[in-house]
């Protein structure tokens, strides 16, 4: 058997070199949009939230850096740490490398409840809510039917995802359908390409607090996922209950998904690429894993909403990107038959 030699940087050195690049990211992300603001414009902009700094720049730049650049980066940002955390810890609960955040049917609810919304001709901020609710609604279905399944827990709790799945998107296949081709049917199908052109400091707030709460869930028992990929044998010999983490750690990631679908749309393929890329940084080791993937996933999204939005003269719906990126990822995952995770 041929070894490998491992040419990977330390990790404090890894997630420094990431958290300097994630800095470097957001500061560029500000000086980039049709409006146009320069560095010193923009250093001078932030500093004087903290200091009492003479205004040498117009109004509209301190406006479309707070009001509009600001909202979009952190929800890209806080979007791409969540799906790539939530595709990592479903990848160890699961024991599946191909596992994905949207397996037990947080975006097909999310769809669902984003699309009614546009139908009955809601506001922004209640297609958000609506979209939330719906999303754990769907995966609240899938774990009460896996529960009356026979055979194992986690193929049950897989099969019910994919089944209670299909029935969702054949109900967002109906609403658009039904909806009004001029206006209603654009939207709905412009949310579920995924974007963030919409977004406002209220949807930061929105889902700041679930998606705060499932991430440091999943940070604090990421040591025990770890144990999880080792099987539920040797986890009880270790003292740990395999089937209580598991529960935790999967609800956590949908929560966190949740909330990213509601806010976001349909953004395909990060928890799937990313928490990979993040291995062949880190290792296999979640404690090292999670952090990494996050700020990795983090990273991945802010650049990818930021050629969404500049490359062309039409913004670039996000999930186009994604999937251009994530397809010929997933090709090569399935025939590197040697990869073991």
């Amino acid at each position: 058997m041929r070894k490998h030699r491992d040419h990977r940087l330390p990790y404090a050195a890894t997630v420094s070199v990431m958290g300097a690049l994630l800095i470097a990211v957001v500061l560029v992300s500000f000086l980039l949009g049709r409006y146009p603001v320069q560095p010193g414009e923009l250093a001078g902009i932030l500093a004087s939230r903290v200091f009492p700094v003479e205004p040498f720049w117009q109004e509209t730049a301190e406006l479309v850096v707070f009001n509009i650049r600001l909202p979009r980066v952190l929800i890209a940002c806080m979007v791409g740490c969540c799906l790539s955390a939530a595709g990592a810890s479903y990848q160890g609960a699961f024991q599946n490398p191909m596992a994905a955040p949207d397996i037990l049917g947080a975006s097909s609810g999310a769809a669902f409840g984003a699309a009614l919304a546009i139908l009955l001709g809601l506001p922004s901020f209640a297609i958000t809510l609506l979209a939330f609710v719906s999303s754990l609604v769907c995966v609240g279905v899938v774990i009460f039917v896996s529960n009356h399944a026979r055979g194992k827990k986690v193929l049950g709790l897989v099969l019910s995802g994919i089944m209670i799945s299909s029935l969702f998107s054949s109900g967002t296949s109906f609403i658009k359908l039904v909806a009004d081709p001029n206006n209603q049917l654009p939207a709905i199908t412009y949310w579920l390409m995924g974007s963030l052109s919409g977004v406002k400091q209220g949807d930061v707030l929105f889902a700041f607090v679930p998606m705060f709460i499932g991430c440091l869930a999943l940070v604090l028992l990421r040591w025990r996922v770890n144990v999880l990929t080792l099987g539920d044998d040797e986890a009880r010999t270790m003292g740990v209950n395999a089937g209580r983490v598991r529960f935790i750690v999967i609800l956590a990631s949908t929560l966190i998904t949740a909330a990213s679908v509601s806010v976001s749309g349909m953004i395909g393929w990060v928890g799937l690429v990313i928490p990979h890329l993040a291995r062949r940084l880190v290792g296999n080791n979640y404690r090292h894993l999670m952090p990494a993937s996050m700020l990795l996933g983090a990273i991945f999204l802010l650049i990818v909403d930021n050629i969404c939005r500049n490359l062309l003269m039409t913004e670039i719906p996000l999930g186009i990107l994604t999937s251009l990126v994530g397809a010929p990822f997933f090709i090569y995952l399935i025939t590197r038959e040697h990869e073991r995770y």
